[in-house]
C-alpha cells in the first residue's frame, strides 16, 4: 500500500471534511500517498484527481459540506463506466480506496471491491439509514439543526395558538423525526417505518386543546407524508389555522458537532489502518462507543431498523 484514494459520494454530510482530514492525515502520519477524488464516481471515472498532503486539509474540521465535492453518477452503474474508474486508479497508481457516503456509495464501493480494487467504506449521511453502525457522520448535527429550527418555530406556534407541522427529511428512515422530535417534545412523531392514522393524531390534538393546550408541534419524516398534506387533513378535520414549513436542505449544512468531528476522525483513522492491514470490502461504524469494522456485503444486506422504544416513548410523553 503506497497510494490511496479518498472520494465523497452521494448527499453531503457535516462531518465529511473531518473525515478526508483524518484519512490523509493518517495516511501521510503512515508514510502513505493521498490522492483525493473529486465530485464522487463521477470525477472517478473522469480523472479528476489531485495530490492531496497536510496543507489540503488545513482549516476545513469544522466546515460543513465536502471539499472534494460530490455529485451521482449514473455513468458508474454501467459495466463500461466502472472498468474507466478502474482504469484511472491503474493509471493513478492508487492501490486502495476509501469512500465516503451513504448506502449507494457502499454498492459502489462493493463493485469496485469485487473487481479487485481495496475498498473501505464510512458511512456519512444525516439519514442515519446505515446498518452495522448505531450514528453516521453527519447526522448528530442534523439533528441539531432541526432541535434549534423546531425550538424557534414554538416560540411563534405559543404567540400565536397555532399548530405547526415540521417536514424534515428522512424518506426511507426516520431518525431525524424520532429523534429530533424526543427531544423538542413534539406532540406527535410521524416516520415511514410505523403506520400513523391521522384520526388518531387529531384526536390528540383535540384533547389537548380541550385541557387548555394552545400550540401543537407534528414532526414528520418525508417518508412519512408531506407535511402541506398533513396540514390539509388537519385543518379539514379541525377548523384549525395550521401553519406548515419544511425544513429541507438546511439540515444538510452547518459545521459539524463536536460528536460529528470526532466520530468522523476516528473512522477516517481506522479506514486508513484497514487498508493497510490489507482488508477490503469493509465499512467502518461505531457500537456501542466502539469503532468497528463489518464487511459492506452485511450491511448492505441487513435492513436498517430505527430505536421504536423512542418512538414509543414520544407518545407516552407527548399524552
Amino acid at each position: 500500500m503506497r497510494k490511496i484514494g479518498v472520494l465523497t459520494s452521494g448527499g453531503d454530510a457535516p462531518g465529511m471534511n473531518a473525515a478526508i482530514r483524518a484519512v490523509v492525515r493518517k495516511a501521510i502520519y503512515h508514510g502513505l500517498q493521498v490522492a483525493g477524488i473529486k465530485r464522487g464516481y463521477q470525477g472517478l471515472i473522469q480523472g479528476d484527481i489531485v495530490a492531496m498532503d497536510l496543507g489540503s486539509v488545513g482549516d476545513i474540521i469544522h466546515r460543513g459540506g465536502t471539499m472534494l465535492f460530490t455529485a451521482r453518477s449514473e455513468e458508474f452503474k454501467t459495466e463500461a463506466g466502472r472498468e474507466r474508474a478502474c482504469q484511472q486508479i491503474a493509471e493513478h497508481e492508487i492501490d486502495g480506496l476509501i469512500v465516503i457516503g451513504g448506502d449507494g456509495s457502499f454498492r459502489g464501493a462493493k463493485l469496485l471491491s469485487d473487481l479487485g480494487i481495496p475498498t473501505i467504506g464510512i458511512p456519512g449521511t444525516i439519514d442515519n439509514d446505515i446498518s452495522c453502525t448505531d450514528f453516521t457522520i453527519g447526522f448528530d448535527t442534523a439533528i441539531n439543526t432541526v432541535i434549534d429550527a423546531v425550538d424557534k418555530i414554538r416560540d411563534t406556534a405559543t404567540s400565536h395558538e397555532r399548530t405547526y407541522v415540521i417536514e424534515v427529511m428522512g424518506r426511507n428512515a426516520g431518525d431525524i423525526a424520532l429523534v429530533a422530535g424526543v427531544a423538542v417534545g413534539a406532540e406527535t412523531v410521524l416516520i415511514p417505518e410505523e403506520k400513523h392514522d391521522m384520526i388518531k393524531v387529531v384526536d390528540k390534538l383535540l384533547r389537548g386543546a380541550a385541557r387548555g393546550k394552545k400550540h401543537s408541534i407534528i414532526l414528520v419524516a418525508e417518508g412519512a407524508g408531506r407535511g402541506f398534506s398533513i396540514g390539509e387533513v388537519i385543518r379539514e378535520l379541525t377548523g384549525w389555522e395550521t401553519r406548515v414549513t419544511v425544513l429541507g436542505h438546511i439540515q444538510r449544512g452547518g459545521s459539524p458537532t463536536a460528536f460529528d468531528r470526532t466520530l468522523a476522525s476516528k473512522m477516517g483513522a481506522r479506514a486508513v489502518d484497514l487498508l493497510i492491514a490489507g482488508d477490503r470490502a469493509k465499512m467502518i461504524g461505531t457500537i456501542g462507543g466502539q469503532i468497528v469494522a463489518t464487511d459492506i456485503a452485511e450491511a448492505l444486506a441487513t435492513p436498517r431498523k430505527p430505536d421504536l422504544t423512542l418512538y414509543d416513548l414520544a407518545d407516552v410523553l407527548s399524552i
